[in-house]
């Protein structure tokens, strides 16, 4: 539940600050506060309690290197809610199957929390947006519901055949409503997707190549179906198992849509505990289009490292590794790498450019008993350097 962005210290300090000042208005006892912040089991900073009973709020400060929309802040606040049976039983979701450095096929599988996030941030490009999220489950995770909105103000580029900049701008509202529903007692999950964006793109005087029947007002409507399949230990930072996900949708005039276009996109990750102190990561992300798809659109290559949208195209194909060495139950390192490739129309698939980053990083596990971990990722693509704060895994 991120996007893009200090040392160890410097990534817990604010939530740190924030329950200071929590504490400073409210003059709490030193003993009773700082026992919400300080896990029994190792003694450790850790927000699981505060987060799950006493309402919480997690803050996500979020230093922004992103750049495509280049330089900036911004911040997240989540707060989460345990599922009912996870409130009935206080013991469930405490185990150590949260603990990063856990990997034995025998440890229970945590149910995910209900989830509301609002956020914004701001770039010195003038590129800034604000959004709402929530996620919720039922029935002991048998539904899983998913609902956002926002409202964006972007300046970025676009790259045409020559792989030139071409500076734009994009506005407008979107929503997301996703509602999916268990197959039996399987780890398979589907139901109905619906997205609409209402857009306008504004370009200098002078129109990119590479970019057919252009329209400075769009709107995108699609109705789709999605097909999960999720075995993961954990939803924010798995330590074993597989998430995937198939979505086909289709935008045309009865969803709101101003274009007639088709999408399929398949991503899945598998994670491979090699050893209780190391996890192997594997992605594999790609997506095609057909029809009348406007150009903002269209699939790209999503990289550590490498500037979103900068490899776009009709179709896209991305690979990516993450090793991962958990140095002590709190703290891990990792590395990763990975490659793509956007083709279709500006390029065939063999002459379409070699997308690629790599770099490394680190997690705090901030609270066990959800399993959040947050940390940071540098990573290294194509001419450019970029940093990530992250909450969890960066594959989403």
């Amino acid at each position: 539940m991120t996007r893009k962005r200090p040392a160890k210290p410097a990534l817990l300090a604010p939530a740190l600050a924030l329950a200071l000042v929590a504490h400073a208005a409210h003059g709490a006892d030193d003993a009773s506060w700082f026992a919400k912040y300080r896990d029994p089991q190792d003694g450790s900073f850790d927000m699981s309690d505060a987060l799950l009973n006493h309402k919480g709020v997690l803050p996500v400060p979020d230093i922004i290197t992103e750049p495509a929309v280049g330089y900036g802040l911004g911040l997240a606040l989540l707060y989460f809610k345990a599922p009912k049976r996870a409130q009935a039983d206080p013991a469930e979701g405490a185990s150590d199957a949260a603990a990063p450095d856990t990997a034995s096929d025998t440890a229970p599988r945590m149910a995910p929390p209900n989830i509301t996030g609002l956020g914004g941030f701001m770039t010195g490009t003038h590129s800034w947006g604000v959004g709402l999220l929530h996620f919720h489950t039922w029935d002991d995770d048998r539904i899983r519901y998913l609902g956002a909105v926002g409202k964006v103000n972007l300046h970025l580029n676009y790259y045409g055949p020559l792989g030139n900049a071409n500076a734009y701008q994009l506005s407008g509202v979107a929503v997301v409503q996703q509602v999916l529903f268990r197959i039996a007692n399987s780890p398979w999950y589907v139901g109905p997707r619906y997205t609409f964006f209402d857009s306008a793109t504004r370009f200098g005087p002078v129109l990119p190549n590479g970019i057919q029947n252009f329209e400075r007002d769009v709107r995108v409507g699609k109705g789709g179906i999605v097909v999960d399949y999720d075995t993961r230990d954990n939803m924010f930072y798995a330590s074993r198992g597989t998430y995937a996900e198939f979505e086909a949708d289709f935008a045309r005039g009865g969803f709101g849509s101003s274009n007639a276009f088709d999408m399929q996109t398949l991503k899945a990750y598998h994670w491979i505990p090699l050893s209780p102190r190391w996890v192997l990561g594997l992605r594999m992300d790609s997506g095609f289009s057909q029809g009348d798809i406007p150009f903002f659109a269209q699939p790209y290559v999503s990289l550590r490292g490498v500037s979103d949208a900068k490899y776009q195209d009709r179709n896209q194909l991305t690979g990516e590794v993450e090793l991962r060495w958990n140095v002590t139950p709190r703290w891990a390192l990792l590395g990763f790498g990975g490659a793509g490739k956007a083709y279709g129309n500006l390029h065939s698939f063999s002459d379409a450019p070699t997308a690629f980053g790599f770099g490394t990083g680190f997690r705090y596990l901030i609270a066990r008993k959800l399993g959040i971990s947050m940390g940071v990722d540098v990573a290294h693509g194509p001419g450019q350097n970029a940093f990530y704060i992250q909450v969890g895994s960066a594959w989403r």
